[in-house]
């Protein structure tokens, strides 16, 4: 879905994530703008690899999901957005703290979506869950 939506991967490092979206014909809306979806793919993906990277090959294994979500809608998304998200040492922790004391941790990480005027277009609080797996 991500790839046929045209979702690109600007940076990634342990501490941040940025991911791109171009507006475009197959995930436009009807009215001119980017589908609220794929900003929502977008923005969850800016945080997920974070959390993915944080889990990928973990011993013991623990398991991610999204448990809320909030969207703030600020400007028509045209162009290019890009989303970024800079929670990784905030997801870093609390799955530490998942393994350390076998409970599950709750982190909200919060992705903004910028056009190519540096202007906000979307805002989204993305909750995820970690749990060891047992």
């Amino acid at each position: 879905m991500a790839f046929m939506a045209g979702l690109k991967i600007v940076e990634i490092n342990e501490s941040a994530a940025s991911i791109s979206v171009k507006y475009k014909w197959v995930n436009k809306n009807p009215f001119a703008s980017l589908y609220f979806a794929v900003l929502s793919m977008a923005g969850e993906m800016s945080t997920g690899l974070l959390a993915f990277g944080q889990i990928y090959k973990r011993n013991p294994t623990v398991s991610m999901l999204v448990v809320k979500l909030e969207a703030e809608f600020y400007k028509k998304a045209i162009g290019k957005i890009i989303f970024t998200c800079a929670d990784g040492i905030k997801i870093k922790n609390a799955i530490e703290l998942a393994i350390t004391t076998g409970d599950g941790q709750m982190v909200e990480c919060i992705t903004t979506g910028k056009n190519e005027m540096n202007e906000t277009v979307a805002m989204f609080k993305i909750t995820w869950s970690f749990k060891v797996k047992k």
